[in-house]
């Protein structure tokens, strides 16, 4: 391992935040003079980010922590482009209307993590509209597009594997990259912004936006990507059966948000203890050294530490005793997710397939019957064995609610409106 100089850079190599890095000498000096400006871009494409942005969130938290200035950049211009990296398919475009609503769901996670003012280390965010909108095609095409390669861009991961998998790539999202590195250099003339962050599928891009900035003539500039995050079983962070794992509480319950973790692989825990917490590296490795059946209490840790940071410390507490009530005791805790349905539906009988879709614990009703014939699903504690029940009024509990289940860990209440 590297020894830096300053404390960003070594609290993201122990905590293992770091792919690659342009020039970590020149990047390490900037960051220990406690003079470092970076930035990472959000593109509005949905009214929330999910768990796969959170290594980039954290990585804006140290940022601050150590003494630097984060810019949380909102792509309101880049969103009616569309990022085709990592994409099969070009992205849906949005309408001003639809993106300006998701910036400003976006907005509301970054109070919880970053401090927004105007000292030297506060965090600000500026929206990449207000420059892109304002670009003049001839200009853009003389003094900035005369700088690329379409040989080079061809060349391109997020270009190049599209086209080998023949899927079609518009002319809009070829011009994403360009945008990408445009942003780099305003924000560097702006706020003295030195370096871009962002997953390892950027670095191409960041480093266009370099290599832009060199020819512009501001002065070095610097990458640094983190390393995709996959569990430990190979799929990709944040994605489960339900959908994805929201981080704005009106999309994914702090309850949801701490079961997600609390179901966290053996595997993975020390590593997502590092990466998604800010519990000190020597606790991390006390937690991590439990076997057994021990390990669920740093499982719990992990839950506690990352539903704290994103919704506080009473909705992680909360959520930490509806988990205890609903496994340790059985009950139906008030805090589960709800999903209300027409009380008229319940007097006629709902179909107990359509209830589990309906709750988000299946996808389907065909996932719904292999659910049944192994056992999976139940009401009210009870195992569903007939795929053709009926939920009913006389299934309601005394909390008038019914229970649904997937497994010994997922729960719905089902709540007449």
């Amino acid at each position: 391992m590297t020894a830096f100089k300053s404390d960003f850079l070594n609290v993201l190599q122990d905590r293992g935040f770091i792919h690659q890095i342009s020039d970590p000498e020149s990047l390490d000096a900037l960051a220990a003079r406690r003079e470092l400006v970076a930035y990472i871009g959000f593109d509005c494409t949905a009214p929330s980010l999910h768990v796969g942005s959170m290594v980039q969130i954290m990585c804006l938290y140290w940022l601050q922590q150590t003494g630097n200035k984060p810019i949380a950049l909102m792509g309101g211009g880049t969103t009616r482009v569309g990022d085709p990296s990592g994409k099969d398919e070009t992205r849906k475009i949005l309408s001003i209307e639809e993106i300006e609503r998701n910036k400003d769901g976006i907005k509301q996670v970054f109070s919880h993590f970053l401090r927004f003012g105007e000292g030297k280390s506060d965090a600000i965010m500026p929206d990449n509209a207000e420059w892109l909108t304002k670009l003049n095609w001839i200009e853009m095409l003389r003094d900035i597009g005369r700088h690329f390669s379409v040989n080079r861009m061809l060349a391109m991961d997020s270009v190049k594997l599209r086209l080998e998998r023949d899927q079609e790539m518009s002319f809009i999202e070829f011009n994403y990259m360009i945008l990408q590195a445009y942003d780099y250099v305003v924000l560097n003339q702006r706020y003295d912004c030195r370096l871009q962050m962002g997953g390892s599928d950027q670095w191409g891009n960041i480093v266009n936006g370099i290599d832009l900035g060199r020819r512009l003539g501001t002065p070095q500039l610097h990458a640094l990507t983190t390393p995709l995050i996959t569990t430990a079983s190979g799929e990709k962070m944040g994605k489960t059966a339900s959908g994805a794992v929201w981080l704005n509480a009106d999309m994914k319950s702090p309850y949801e948000y701490w079961q997600f973790w609390r179901n966290t692989e053996d595997a993975d825990v020390e590593r997502f203890l590092k990466l998604f917490t800010t519990l000190p590296l020597g606790e991390i490795e006390k937690l991590a050294a439990l076997k057994g059946a021990e390990i669920n209490d740093a499982k719990k840790a992990l839950a506690d530490a990352a539903t704290t940071l994103l919704h506080g410390p009473e909705a992680a507490r909360q959520a930490a005793e509806t988990a205890r009530r609903t496994f340790e005791e059985g009950a139906i805790a008030e805090n589960l997710p709800t999903v209300e349905i027409p009380q008229s539906e319940l007097q006629a009988g709902f179909g107990v397939l359509a209830a589990f879709v309906k709750a988000g614990l299946v996808t389907s009703n065909g996932e719904a019957r292999r659910q049944i014939k192994g056992g999976g699903l139940r009401v009210n504690d009870a195992p569903v064995t007939d795929e053709r029940m009926m939920l009913t009024s006389a299934n309601l509990a005394p909390e008038g609610v019914i229970k649904l289940s997937l497994g010994r860990k997922r729960h719905v209440l089902l709540r007449p409106a």
